[in-house]
């Protein structure tokens, strides 16, 4: 594990810093929160986490609001908390999305609904000049798959379901990544243990959640053997 070291909070922003020494083997789970549900209806990031898995255990975090220039509305405030005047008091998005990006450091990812997450990823990171192009897992997709008896797919129902721990507000960054991190080891667990799968790996993943849910069983068998 990198050595990190935390900023201050202050109005809600927290920023964690670590060297890029873990192993290629830790995924990178990520969350945003944003004004709306699409940066290409002018939607921008107002906050990002990323959680470091490994082993099935967080290793690291990084969380940052940021200030994109933007406001946020009254509706997405009731929502997650964030108001303007902590994006107004945050580190340029910008600054933030490099951060961030240094911190995956080319790490397959995670996101729960990836393709709201991969949208932002990528379009934040295209605006300075970065590279978003990171395959992305979904732990939305993967629940369809391992856990059709569920009443819904949503992270709050899956986290009950499976009795995850909870670790602070929904719709905030940091606690939503963190929410996902657990969903994926406890995935992880239930492919080693009900499937044989010792290598639930990223790899693993990007092909279990393309799979038809009729060949499941089918897929992760020859995976397998």
């Amino acid at each position: 594990m990198g050595v990190s070291m935390a900023m201050p909070q202050s109005l809600g922003i927290m920023q964690t810093f670590t060297t890029p020494d873990h192993t290629v083997s830790a995924i990178a789970v990520i969350d945003f929160e944003t004004t709306g549900i699409s940066p290409g209806m002018g939607d921008r990031a107002t906050e990002v986490a990323v959680v470091l898995l490994e082993g099935g255990h967080v290793v690291d975090r990084y969380q940052s609001l940021m200030n994109a220039g933007v406001r946020v509305n009254s509706f997405i405030t009731q929502l997650t908390g964030i108001t303007n005047e902590m994006v107004q008091a945050s580190p340029p998005a910008e600054q933030v999305m490099r951060e961030a990006a240094r911190f995956v450091a080319g790490r397959p990812m995670v996101a729960h609904n990836a393709a709201f997450d991969r949208k932002f990823w990528q379009a934040e990171l295209a605006r300075c000049g970065e590279d978003g192009a990171h395959p992305f897992a979904c732990t939305l997709l993967l629940s369809r798959r391992l856990y059709p008896q569920a009443p819904n797919h949503k992270l709050g129902t899956l986290a009950a379901l499976h009795q995850l721990p909870s670790s602070g507000r929904a719709h905030r960054a940091l606690a939503d990544a963190e929410m996902a991190a657990h969903l994926l080891a406890h995935m992880q667990h239930d492919l080693k243990i009900r499937y044989g799968c010792l290598q639930a790996d990223h790899a693993l993943l990007m092909g279990l959640q393309r799979t038809s849910k009729h060949m499941v069983g089918s897929y992760l068998k020859a995976r397998v053997g």
